[in-house]
């Protein structure tokens, strides 16, 4: 699925049911793609709750650059691809997420894209040997629960227990969560079904 933006073309690769219990729209790092192998688990676990999953590629991926550009452009096109996302689906509880970067658009962009919640992966903290650049911000000022998964060799850092509604660190894992995604999957399965509750209650 082709989607315009005001700062070019996005792509949305759609996976699930038309009447999910929720929605997950999640999208990738700077230099990555929408397969990156957690990303692909965190589909997986969603789809197996009863979700449906749209993976974001945005405009200056898939016009092939590495560098986002200003946040408030790369903040500005995720928000108008995800209302085109979420135009396609009944009214159910939105959950948006990434990775890296793209865990920085979805905790910056949560409230005014309607979040229930955010599922941040390999959040990176601060830039490597940069500790006074931090990005805690950005967590605390989400505005809904975030779910961070992070690698406890991650050399971007590993936020603090407090600085979001939960932190999980894998063992061995580095910044890409490549070792073993599934535990990235089953790690955010629990939380990820939370929002899938009160569709299946009712």
């Amino acid at each position: 699925m082709e989607i315009e933006t005001g700062r070019g073309t996005a792509e949305a690769t759609l996976d699930g049911p038309a009447d999910p219990a929720f929605l997950l729209v999640l999208t990738h790092g700077s230099n990555g793609g929408v397969d990156a192998p957690d990303l692909l688990a965190v589909r997986d676990a969603a789809l197996g709750a009863g979700g449906a999953v749209a993976r974001v590629l945005q405009p200056f991926r898939r016009a092939g650059r590495r560098a986002p550009g200003p946040a408030e452009q790369q903040d500005a096109a995720w928000l108008e691809a995800v209302a085109a996302v979420r135009a396609l689906y009944p009214p159910v509880p939105l959950v948006q997420g990434g990775r890296s970067n793209g865990a920085r658009v979805a905790c910056r962009t949560a409230r005014a894209a309607g979040a229930a919640g955010v599922v941040a992966l390999a959040f990176p903290l601060r830039p490597p040997g940069r500790p006074e650049r931090s990005r805690v911000g950005e967590l605390r000022a989400a505005g809904v629960e975030v779910l961070v998964v992070n690698g406890d060799r991650d050399p971007f850092g590993v936020p603090d227990a407090a600085d979001a509604a939960a932190v999980v660190v894998l063992p061995g894992e580095r910044h890409d969560l490549a070792r073993d995604p599934a535990t990235v999957g089953a790690a955010v399965l629990p939380w990820l079904r939370r929002w899938a509750a009160p569709a299946l209650s009712g």
